[in-house]
């Protein structure tokens, strides 16, 4: 298979063998890897996992992905589950959009648990010189 992966849509994946604490199963996925690198067929994408295994108020650690279009569930983005996948691993889709203010939400997610938010340092820094 050879889809044309779009930045921001939800996809389907068959993430086994699992290992550890990855999560393993056929599941949905964000695809998260910039567009451009998409268009020109990288081998490789960079997605999140997405769980049913719902738990409140997690974030950054998990973005809550309300059920819709072919999503059928309550899901949960695990932002610390970040990783790159081969293509061949993407098996059908997409099944679902996110819509610009939920992709801001995971940026930010993602921003904060990978530690490259300089805005938050920053903010940090001025407020203990206070």
């Amino acid at each position: 298979m050879t889809p044309s992966l779009k930045h921001g849509t939800i996809w389907v994946a068959n993430l086994n063998p699992q290992k550890g604490t990855e999560p393993g199963k056929t599941r949905p996925v964000l695809i998260l890897q910039d567009q451009a690198l998409l268009d020109a067929g990288h081998p490789s994408t960079i997605i999140i996992p997405l769980t049913t295994n719902l738990i409140e108020d997690a974030e950054p650690l998990r973005i809550r992905v309300k059920a819709r279009e072919k999503l059928t569930r309550d899901s949960d983005l695990l932002i610390d589950q970040i990783r790159a996948i081969d293509n061949r691993r993407i098996t059908s889709g997409p099944i679902a959009d996110l819509e610009f203010d939920l992709m801001k939400k995971v940026y930010d997610a993602v921003s904060e648990v990978i530690g490259i938010n300089p805005f938050a340092a920053a903010a940090d820094e001025t407020a203990e010189k206070g």
